[in-house]
């Protein structure tokens, strides 16, 4: 379920352009990142970039909407990754690294955003709620499919039922990096203080760790919460 949030009350989906921003930002600190880790392989940016643009070029017809051109864009850029660096190198090896260089660039921005925000609310769980909503039905599109198996003033299940990131990955080959996508949302869950923010996050499993789809569940702790 990965995306990049501003903060956790944004009340508006991101024009074509911040998508494309925030898309070509997160790609950007991905390949940085594996260029910085990686200082003996010379030209391994533009290797990466090489192999992302022409993996876009032979996959466009994956694209049906436009957050599905974005979501495109983000999954190829790990499979580019993984196909450039795992020659000699394990999948024990590789996949942690991966995972390290796709979720740590944005993690202190990530962390403090949403964590300002829901400090600031009156309600936490209410804020998480509405914004977990607003990105369910303008963000992730036509190719993720959502169910709640509940919805209500205490509790509200999210659940992704069909991934467009696992199943990209899967045809391509490569569906054990889903988790690497999965491990983003860290970055957003983090931020969740039980104590603070008086409700919880569970995430017992998910798509791309096996599990049969990836409940997302936001449980409220005492009536109100916030400050």
């Amino acid at each position: 379920m990965t995306h990049r949030p501003a903060d956790a009350s944004s009340a508006s989906d991101p024009s074509s352009s911040e998508w494309a921003d925030q898309t070509r930002g997160l790609i950007d600190g991905f390949f940085a990142a594996l260029t910085d880790a990686h200082p003996a392989r010379t030209g391994l940016d533009a290797r990466l970039r090489e192999r992302h643009a022409h993996l876009l070029d032979t996959q466009r017809r994956r694209v049906v909407d436009e957050p599905s051109r974005y979501h495109l864009a983000l999954t190829l850029a790990v499979v580019a990754a993984y196909e450039e660096l795992s020659p000699g190198t394990t999948d024990e090896e590789l996949l942690p690294l991966l995972e390290k260089a796709f979720v740590e660039p944005l993690r202190p921005e990530m962390l403090a955003g949403v964590g300002a925000a829901l400090d600031a609310s009156p309600d936490p769980f209410a804020t998480m709620v509405g914004y977990s909503r607003q990105r369910e039905q303008g963000y992730f599109g036509s190719t993720f499919t959502f169910s709640h198996p509940r919805d209500d003033d205490e509790v509200h299940v999210a659940q992704v039922e069909h991934c467009f990131y696992h199943e990209v990955l899967e045809a391509n080959g490569v569906a054990r990096l889903t988790p690497v996508l999965c491990a983003f949302d860290a970055n957003w869950i983090d931020a969740i203080d039980p104590e603070r923010h008086a409700f919880a996050f569970e995430r017992p499993t998910t798509i791309g760790h096996g599990g049969p789809h990836c409940p997302f569940r936001f449980l409220r702790t005492t009536s109100g919460g916030g400050r």
